[in-house]
């Protein structure tokens, strides 16, 4: 069967760490965001992917190696789009390289006064 990358922009490389697992999984939050479902599955897909991130595993296999009923896997496998660590076409999964998680945005309570000098500094920083 012929492999063909879902997002070629995005294959993954060796991390300068010593393993395929990205350090910044951590660093950049990306494990924050995931529920253990979806972190058994990307741990998975990580141990079976070849080097460009790609694997065939079928999502029976997988399920039945993870002990995932059909709706875990679904709701695992989306939260893992979701957040940008894999991409899925039928059969074909790709672990993705990791893009820089945004900072996340302050919140205030509405109506709280803010400092002018602060209001023009998030301006400057959130321009293109």
């Amino acid at each position: 069967m012929h492999k063909r990358l879902i997002c070629p922009q995005r294959i993954r490389q060796v991390p300068k760490q010593f393993s395929w697992v990205d350090h910044r999984l951590v660093r950049d939050h990306y494990i924050d965001q995931c529920g253990h479902a979806a972190a058994k599955l990307y741990l998975f897909l990580v141990t079976v992917a070849d080097a460009k991130g790609l694997s065939y595993y079928a999502d029976r296999s997988i399920a039945r190696r993870l002990n995932f009923n059909d709706d875990d896997l679904q709701r695992a496998r989306s939260e893992l789009i979701r957040i940008g660590l894999i991409a899925w076409q039928e059969p074909l999964y790709q672990v993705l390289s990791m893009e820089p998680m945004p900072a996340p945005r302050p919140t205030r309570p509405a109506g709280e006064p803010q400092l002018l000098a602060n209001i023009f500094r998030q301006i400057i920083k959130e321009a293109p």
